[in-house]
């Protein structure tokens, strides 16, 4: 049976962040300023009051993800990558399931996040797990045109 384990952000770590968000990024849209600015410095988003977490399938990074601070309560999940070899494992699943035990922890009442509605898998795991689209607004990224947010309370 394959365990899946989540475990938190160290520096050595940093470049799974950093090639898993690149790899899915770049096959399907391009790399962005604010991609750029993250990616580049895994460290900034728990400067800001934020963490990243990666997914372990039998003791291999094979997925990652971050829950970035926007304000008091609501965190925004971002760059949610799993290698391309171990996607339909229900690896999106378990970091999923993770963020929201996660966010009621941090005593956070919403996450938000940001997508694309080409990406037709991630859209169903997040409608699975009770995200909800709402208005997009703006968001740094050309490629977003979807909004999810999932109501903790």
């Amino acid at each position: 049976m394959d365990t899946v384990e989540i475990i938190d952000y160290s520096a050595e770590l940093g470049v799974f962040f950093t090639s898993l968000n690149l790899a899915w990024v770049r096959k399907y849209f391009v790399v962005e300023p604010g991609d750029e600015k993250v990616l580049g410095n895994p460290g900034w988003i728990i400067d800001h009051g934020g963490y990243i977490f990666f997914a372990r399938l039998n003791g291999e990074v094979v997925g990652t993800f971050a829950l970035m601070k926007k304000e008091d309560g609501v965190y925004e999940l971002s760059k949610m990558a799993v290698s391309e070899e171990h996607q339909g494992k229900k690896i999106g699943n378990h970091m999923v399931e993770f963020s929201i035990r996660k966010a009621k922890e941090l005593k956070a009442h919403k996450l938000v996040l940001f997508s694309n509605t080409i990406l037709h898998p991630a859209i169903h795991l997040y409608r699975k797990y009770g995200f909800t689209e709402v208005a997009l607004n703006n968001s740094e990224y050309k490629r977003s045109n979807i909004k999810m947010e999932f109501d903790i309370n």
